[in-house]
């Protein structure tokens, strides 16, 4: 068979142009895809929910592919095997409580996972700004990552959805951008991010549960992004509390009927 070269572009700009059309009104948008986002967006899609899942950087996986130091292993605690277990990712136990994977093998099946599920991924795509009615978040304002890092001039686009996830991790961005733009009006006791805390991670993992919620109206926090909003420690490369989130936010969701 001959390949066509004008062929094979064609069928990359149309597909993915008409997954784009498609995400451009959605149930839930989640900024970031690390642990917790992939995690959320697989069991939001689970439950019918058409997702959409947003990623600044090539790959996606946020900080688990090097696991700790990039040494590839990443640790969880017992209470999250049977989300690992649903997503097909072996364990190795290492002592009472610890339990070891591959961070490899982790990030691959939790993107894995949530594609299948019917989530539609976009990497290399930036949220820079939200869209707002009625002091209600109603969508993302999106543009490529590359624009940002060449500073260049170009206008956005816009999709809306009925709930947006902030699991931009540490920087916690989308509830960043909420302040900047409108002010102190987040759901904290000072109405602005609190900010992480030195590295624990016996508290910081109970901490990251507890404080997936939603931050903003039409907004929510998962991952290290809630720690970060909320003012929990952060926890280094043990990474049971990011699914527990995940998880949790779906259950969230599902309960408010997003």
């Amino acid at each position: 068979m001959k390949l066509d070269d004008i062929t094979i572009s064609k069928a990359i700009i149309e597909s993915w142009s008409k997954d784009l059309v498609d995400s451009l009104e959605v149930d839930v948008a989640i900024a970031g895809g690390g642990p917790a986002g992939l995690t959320a967006a697989y069991y939001l899609a689970q439950q019918g929910m058409q997702v959409a899942l947003f990623e600044r950087k090539l790959s996606i996986g946020g900080g688990m592919w090097g696991g700790g130091m990039m040494y590839n292993k990443c640790v969880f605690q017992e209470e999250s095997l049977k989300i690992l277990e649903e997503f097909k990712i072996r364990t190795t136990k290492y002592q009472e409580g610890y339990y070891l994977t591959d961070s490899l093998e982790t990030v691959c099946n939790l993107c894995s996972s949530a594609i299948q599920a019917g989530v539609k991924v976009f990497n290399l795509i930036s949220v820079e700004d939200v869209m707002i009615r009625r002091e209600q978040v109603t969508g993302l304002v999106l543009n490529w990552s590359a624009v940002g890092l060449a500073n260049l001039h170009v206008d956005p686009l816009t999709i809306r959805a009925g709930a947006v996830i902030d699991a931009t991790g540490h920087a916690a961005e989308v509830a960043k951008i909420i302040v900047r733009k409108i002010g102190r009006k987040l759901y904290t006791d000072t109405g602005d991010l609190v900010g992480e805390q030195p590295m624990w991670a016996d508290l910081g993992e109970y901490a990251i549960i507890e404080n997936t919620k939603e931050v903003y109206p039409g907004v929510y926090v998962a991952g290290m992004a809630a720690n970060a909003v909320f003012g929990g420690p952060r926890m280094g490369p043990i990474f049971g509390g990011m699914l527990l989130s995940g998880q949790k936010m779906a259950e969230l969701l599902k309960k408010r009927g997003q």
